[in-house]
């Protein structure tokens, strides 16, 4: 063999370690990563909800401790709690709750409800909800509980060409919660693309409404913030704001 021939030979071989040696260094940045496809911050992300979920002891009262929604930078609500039903003939879970504004003089308690389908018998972690505005797409995940304690749920809604909406409740049985279980749960959230910084608790105390006649002046300021109350909208059903 010539030594031209030779050395096109020896150069096709050293082409082709390096052409190893740099698909190899991408697929472990990638695997580190240190390279990441970029997210759709307009799609849900993926999500496994709790394994072998028995929805039977997921069943009443909650009270929310811990509160997320991407659509606001500082806690509107006070006082929520929730209750749990479950229609099994329909695959329908409900939620009845119940819940104050934070700017509220008189604390009057307002009421809410949201209906999910469980889509799969296979996946009773995972509920959907139809909502116009979402267009259909609203999904609800149990991604924890010991159901007699504590529990984490997350919501996610679609808009087209907006940005997705996230929520997510830490929940307990009592009107308080354990600092160590709230880390543990607040630490499951961050892979969902939650931010910390704006999960915040839930005020549960002095939850009576305020007797607006137990003085005999009521402030004209309070009878219009009580109407301007009934305008606003419940804690799953938020605009987007933030993105």
């Amino acid at each position: 063999m010539s030594l031209g021939r030779r050395m096109r030979g020896c150069n096709l071989v050293l082409l082709l370690a390096i052409a190893i040696v740099t698909v190899c260094s991408l697929a472990d940045a990638l695997a580190v990563g240190g390279w990441k496809r970029r997210e759709d911050k307009t799609k849900c992300p993926k999500v496994k909800g709790i394994r072998n979920f028995d929805i039977s002891q997921f069943l009443g009262v909650w009270y929310i401790v811990q509160y997320y929604a991407s659509s606001e930078e500082a806690i509107s609500y006070r006082c929520m709690r929730a209750e749990m039903s479950v229609l099994p003939e329909n695959d329908e879970v409900t939620m009845n709750f119940t819940y104050s504004f934070t700017d509220d003089p008189l604390n009057e308690q307002l009421v809410g409800n949201i209906t999910w389908k469980i889509p799969s018998p296979e996946l009773p972690a995972h509920w959907m909800h139809a909502e116009l505005p979402y267009e259909g797409v609203y999904n609800t995940y149990v991604l924890d509980s010991d159901y007699k304690s504590w529990a984490l749920l997350m919501h996610c809604a679609e808009k087209s060409k907006s940005p997705r909406y996230l929520s997510s409740f830490i929940m307990s049985r009592e009107a308080s919660l354990g600092n160590n279980v709230i880390s543990y749960l607040r630490e499951k959230l961050p892979r969902y693309d939650i931010d910390l910084e704006y999960m915040f608790p839930m005020d549960q105390t002095n939850c009576t409404m305020i007797d607006p006649y137990a003085n005999s002046f009521v402030p004209p300021t309070i009878v219009a913030a009580k109407r301007n109350y009934m305008q606003r909208r419940h804690p799953l059903k938020r605009k987007h704001k933030r993105g």
